[in-house]
């Protein structure tokens, strides 16, 4: 009896003893005491020769500096903790407030398929903590950067401003340097700008992140219409991405309006007809079609046209259109001010011009004062042949 109790002791005594040194032992190696470094994405796939970065976050319940280290880095590849742009091995944590450090992995062109395991342990406060980051290096997982546009394809006059939206999207593993570069066919003005970088010839755009590329294409003046294309040449790294956009040019649309010799003025009587041509020149790059002109003249006087509708001018040609314009027969002689617009059907294709219109005499009432005054003559020649013998 006095010898089972003496080995039960025993065997309790040592059941303590190995409690207390893994107690006094455990906060060497523990990931659980207030120390943690963690990433989003502790497993990632990428090229051979491509740059994978993590960012990590470095979490501790007491004020503490914690010293960082890198292993199981494959041999050929290069591995780094940054901070604050410097190359760090410690960290400064508070209660409440993480630290963060960027690990920069470089994967060498002629590494072998396959996953590698590297790891960062952080030690400090009495803690240590061990997080594990799988690469798995696979030729297909390059990614790819993209240039896209929703319209790739304008239409307009001539004398318009043509305007694309580009994005470049980055869907690789690394952060790449970009520059663009945009042309056109001879004579127009072509123009690619980084959205957002003022005169900037080139941005990084990160890994997954995008970049928007403004272009702007302004054609020559004597543009015919037509189809125009646009090439769009986005180098980012080694690489060069290209866009294919087109512009469809209408022509443009203008006109000028004027009389046979410049001479912008009439004259008739009130209540006569008089007429008056016009000439409208196509000086746009395109046909305008229902060409018409209208009149604003004085109250109650009466203006048509003939032809009322031109149905088309081809550019660089002339058509011409009589106004016939009938005084009030009530107008007092005077001048007087009448607007011509000419428009087609064709948007801002327009002109105007102002005409004096005389109202003269009426030649009837010439015709009685030269009877009355032919009466009066002949009322005096009686009077002085009757009675001047007297």
């Amino acid at each position: 009896m006095r010898r089972s109790f003496a080995r039960s002791a025993r065997v309790t005594t040592a059941l303590v003893i190995s409690t207390l040194v893994l107690w006094t032992f455990a906060p060497a190696v523990s990931a659980d005491d207030g120390l943690e470094v963690t990433t989003p994405f502790p497993a990632v796939a990428v090229a051979p020769g491509t740059k994978v970065s993590f960012d990590l976050t470095v979490d501790s319940t007491r004020s503490a500096n914690v010293s960082l280290a890198l292993s199981g880095v494959p041999e050929g590849w290069t591995a780094s903790l940054l901070g604050g742009g410097f190359v760090v091995d410690a960290v400064a944590v508070t209660s409440g407030t993480a630290a963060e450090v960027r690990l920069d992995i470089d994967v060498p062109a002629d590494a072998a398929a396959g996953t590698s395991t590297l790891r960062v342990t952080a030690r400090g406060g009495g803690a240590q903590d061990v997080l594990q980051i799988s690469v798995r290096v696979d030729a297909e997982a390059a990614g790819d950067i993209t240039l896209t546009t929703s319209t790739p394809t304008l239409t307009g006059a001539s004398d318009a401003a043509f305007t694309f939206d580009l994005q470049l999207q980055n869907d690789t593993a690394q952060d790449v340097t970009v520059s663009v570069s945009a042309s056109g066919p001879e004579g127009w003005d072509v123009e690619a700008t980084l959205t957002g970088e003022t005169q900037a010839a080139s941005t990084v755009v990160e890994a997954g992140a995008t970049q928007n590329i403004g272009v702007t294409a302004n054609a020559p003046d004597d543009v015919a219409a037509g189809t125009f294309p646009i090439t769009v040449e986005a180098q980012a790294g080694e690489r060069t991405i290209p866009a294919e956009l087109g512009i469809e040019v209408t022509g443009s649309y203008s006109m000028t309006l004027a009389t046979p010799n410049d001479v912008l003025s009439a004259s008739g009587s009130a209540g006569s007809p008089t007429t008056q041509d016009f000439v409208i020149t196509n000086t746009g790059t395109a046909p305008l079609t229902a060409v018409t002109l209208t009149a604003t003249p004085p109250t109650n006087w009466d203006v048509t046209t003939a032809p009322e509708t031109i149905e088309s001018i081809a550019p660089g040609a002339t058509q011409t259109i009589t106004a016939t314009i009938t005084p009030s027969g009530e107008a007092v002689a005077g001048d007087y001010v009448i607007t011509f617009d000419a428009a087609a059907a064709e948007e801002g294709a327009e002109a105007s011009s102002q005409v004096r219109f005389t109202v003269e005499t009426s030649p009837l009432w010439a015709l009685v004062g030269l009877g009355l005054i032919a009466l009066i003559v002949a009322g005096l020649f009686y009077v002085f042949r009757t009675y001047g013998r007297r």
